[in-house]
């Protein structure tokens, strides 16, 4: 019987979730299952590429609203918009009304309906505007919300592929993936990525009122030096992953509901859900 290593894991998951230029070695249950359990670190490369662009170009002198569109920007242009097209054909589907086989027929066409382009505007404008927010208050802010945003994305699919959830169809990604981390397995990297979020709070948190003059900004405030800690500062980004996972998972109950199972499509739009939702909770209370 052949082995896995943690290495097919990690080449699974980038290379399934990232337009990274990864070679995926082994296609197997065992790969798919140490690929999304790896789910998360996928998301603190995406996360780390975006809140670095939107810190770059603050530092340059842009605006908070230029940093937020980039690191709005980063993700779509890592994963070549596929989460991104899965919540509009995801949104298509629901939308229809129509029978799981109809629903699952519609969301497999290569065009856009009128309810995937509906909540994809609502969607990025949400992200970007939250974003804005949070980037105007402090780079600590923004930079952690990219990260915390983007983790919490690929949480939302390892919880996904627990076991027990089953693929609306017999192929594609969704069949891949679906039921493959045991539900402790998924319990755990929720753990992990939540005590890891109020970690990072605590450490960047601080920073949160000394703003982006000490990157080069010319956003006003009281500097390092002046920031206090907060309990917010932890709890804050500790409650936007809970929340993002809420949020999933009552989407992945509704489409289990409608399709019988999950796919590409629906992955797709549970990581721009809980994407979205951290990053409005993080705006919460600023």
């Amino acid at each position: 019987m052949s082995t896995t290593s943690p290495f097919d894991g990690l080449r699974f998951a980038f290379g399934t979730l990232t337009a990274l230029p990864v070679r995926v070695s082994r296609w197997d249950r065992a790969a798919a299952r140490g690929g999304m359990l790896s789910a998360p670190l996928v998301g603190l490369v995406v996360g780390g590429c975006a809140a670095g662009l939107g810190l770059l170009l603050l530092r340059l002198g842009a605006s908070a609203l230029l940093a937020a569109v980039a690191s709005a920007a980063v993700p779509a242009v890592l994963t070549r918009g596929l989460h991104l097209d899965g919540l509009a054909d995801t949104a298509d589907g629901l939308g229809s009304g129509k029978p799981a086989e109809d629903a699952l027929r519609i969301m497999k066409q290569s065009d856009i309906g009128p309810f995937g382009v509906l909540t994809l505007v609502l969607v990025l404008l949400a992200q970007v505007a939250a974003l804005t927010q949070l980037y105007d208050a402090s780079w600590a802010l923004g930079a952690l919300a990219a990260v915390v945003s983007a983790v919490a994305a690929r949480l939302a699919l390892t919880l996904a592929a627990r076991d027990g959830v089953p693929p609306a169809r017999p192929e594609g990604l969704g069949a891949a993936v679906a039921g493959v981390v045991p539900v402790g397995g998924a319990v755990l990297a929720a753990g992990v990525v939540a005590l890891a979020a109020a970690g990072a709070g605590a450490w960047w948190g601080p920073y949160g009122s000394g703003v982006v003059v000490l990157i080069g900004s010319g956003t006003a405030g009281a500097g390092a030096a002046g920031a206090s800690f907060e309990p917010y500062d932890a709890i804050g980004p500790v409650l936007a992953v809970l929340a993002a996972l809420v949020a999933a998972e009552l989407l992945l109950r509704h489409c289990t509901r409608r399709f019988g199972g999950v796919t590409g499509d629906v992955f797709g739009g549970l990581a721009e859900t809980a994407a979205t939702t951290a990053l409005i909770v993080l705006c919460l209370g600023r």
